[in-house]
């Protein structure tokens, strides 16, 4: 039972520095430009969505990774 949880512990952590990774070297540098004032604007919202995917997308993976732990150890 503990090498299932900790297993899902190091993913969790794993996809945390990973994303956080991806986030700061991937779309700290993107910024947009030819919309006068709404530049800064619109960078900041296309940040935000594809944050926000990534963070769906981890929750997901997570999600599978906990139920097929559990059915492991459930052994169903």
């Amino acid at each position: 039972m503990k090498s299932g949880l900790f297993g899902f512990l190091f993913a969790m952590w794993a996809l945390m520095i990973i994303g956080g990774g991806i986030l700061v070297t991937l779309l700290g540098p993107i910024s947009i430009s030819g919309f006068g004032q709404l530049d800064l604007f619109i960078t900041s919202v296309i940040k935000a969505v594809i944050a926000l995917v990534l963070v769906v997308i981890w929750i997901l993976i997570l999600s599978k990774l906990k139920n097929w732990i559990f059915k492991k150890e459930l052994k169903l």
